[in-house]
């Protein structure tokens, strides 16, 4: 079986980050083997993993960091020579629930994803929580897009959910009781439990984006990137999946959520970053989601700030 935290659609762009400009030189010894490259994320083992005790749905986190989640210096990136981004500085705190916000094309996506080694033309400096990303890889899940996953791939919800407890074992290694109980515990808590033994092609996007979440829960990430995690869910569900996001913020997970809805942001998320193919303004939303910040951004203050 394939595994690692991205998903099937982009396994295959994705075993390896690439180096950027100014890393390439310096980085070469620390490059993933393909058996690495291709499980992609995991995290480092917790002392009571170690020990063979291991409590569901414990992040690893354990506390704040003093590094930033991420950081973004002089960064740009093209598609086919196309400039997407451009001079992006930014940094996101540690253990928050922050949000990337923009018009359409403003390039939010395309942010966290050229960070992540996804998009191949970029350029600037990259830091996951004070490192390079191919030296914390297995502490920071990916939850793309619903509609990113290959539907057609042979794989059941579970298998999925599965794949965020590989990398702990190692790449041939069958998983644990504990790690059964931690992948039941993670469908359970983002409600798909019922959808284990369904292939993923026959899921809804909404239902997909949760399999995909409760992946990334079971991995134990320190780091959770997101991009649109409740597109094509409905509000119960949204509401619920906020609730484990900001759960997960106050055990010391740092999540970052690719976001739309400008009101969500203010009432529910402590950092936003403002992006218009760079960023805007970053920090606490009311002072990010100004009128003038807005108007920068978006040409007109959106309605859903009022």
């Amino acid at each position: 079986m394939t595994t690692g935290a991205f998903p099937p659609a982009e396994a295959a762009s994705s075993t390896a980050d690439a180096l950027l400009p100014a890393e390439a030189a310096t980085n070469t010894a620390d490059a993933l083997s393909p058996a690495e490259a291709a499980t992609n994320t995991a995290v480092a083992l917790s002392p009571g993993e170690r020990a063979g005790t291991t409590d569901v749905l414990v992040p690893t986190g354990g506390g704040r960091m003093t590094e930033p989640a991420l950081r973004l210096q002089g960064m740009s990136a093209s598609y086919g020579g196309r400039p997407v981004l451009a001079g992006v500085d930014v940094e996101i705190p540690a253990g928050t629930l922050s949000a990337v916000v923009g018009p359409n094309g403003a390039g939010k996506s395309t942010m966290v994803k050229a960070a992540l080694g996804l998009v191949p033309s970029v350029r600037g400096t990259v830091r996951w929580l004070g490192q390079p990303l191919r030296r914390v890889r297995k502490r920071v899940a990916y939850v793309p897009q619903s509609d990113a996953v290959a539907k057609d791939f042979p794989i059941t919800a579970v298998q999925v959910v599965e794949m965020g407890r590989y990398p702990h074992r190692g790449w041939l290694r069958r998983l644990t009781p504990a790690d059964d109980d931690c992948v039941a515990g993670a469908m359970a808590q983002v409600g798909v439990a019922d959808l284990a033994d369904r292939p993923i092609d026959e899921l809804s996007g909404g239902q997909r984006q949760r399999v995909f979440l409760a992946r990334a829960l079971a991995q134990r990430a320190d780091l959770i990137v997101l991009d649109e995690p409740f597109t094509a869910v409905d509000a119960r569900t949204e509401k619920a999946l906020l609730e484990i996001l900001t759960g997960l913020c106050r055990e010391g997970v740092s999540v970052i959520a690719v976001h739309h809805d400008l009101r969500e942001v203010l009432d529910s998320f402590e950092h936003a970053v403002l992006m218009a193919g760079t960023v805007v303004a970053a920090g606490a939303p009311a002072d990010v989601l100004t009128p003038e910040h807005l108007e920068r951004a978006y040409g007109m203050a959106p309605l859903a700030t009022r």
